[in-house]
């Protein structure tokens, strides 16, 4: 197993010094998925705009640009573009978050962070007609530099 980038050598937690990297584009794509039973799926779809679809749309966008303040270790990134979708389908509730910057880093966490802040936000404005909600497949799904 590789060693852990956030711990030194000692065992103490540390911020990666990304210093000497040249700064390049990087992207990062992550999804996440909110099953609901299908009433509910069908109660988001048909809500008119300005519903919980796009509350959550929101939500992922302020929680991508405020990745540093939640994530401890993670350097404050200038993002130059945040997508977030979300989608009701059938039985659930799917969201991609696409994140780009032009750093040091790469901007997984804050495509992570934005479909994490996206479900939780389905969630909770759901939470009062379906007691049974999960939030299930939180991933990474691309991740690039060039």
């Amino acid at each position: 197993m590789s060693e852990l980038s956030h711990v030194a050598e000692s065992g103490e937690v540390r911020m990666v010094d990304v210093g000497a990297k040249p700064v390049s584009r990087r992207r990062a794509v992550a999804s996440a998925r909110v099953r609901t039973a299908p009433a509910t799926a069908r109660l988001l779809r048909e809500l008119p705009k300005g519903d919980a679809l796009v509350t959550a749309q929101l939500a992922g966008i302020m929680a991508a640009k405020r990745t540093a303040e939640l994530i401890p270790l993670c350097h404050p990134l200038p993002l130059t573009r945040i997508d977030v979708s979300v989608a009701a389908l059938d039985e659930g509730v799917e969201i991609t978050a696409t994140v780009e910057t032009a750093a040091q880093t790469g901007v997984e966490m804050e495509a992570l962070t934005a479909a994490s802040v996206a479900a939780l936000t389905v969630y909770d404005m759901a939470k009062a007609v379906d007691k049974e909600m999960v939030i299930e497949d939180v991933k990474l799904l691309e991740k690039t530099k060039s």
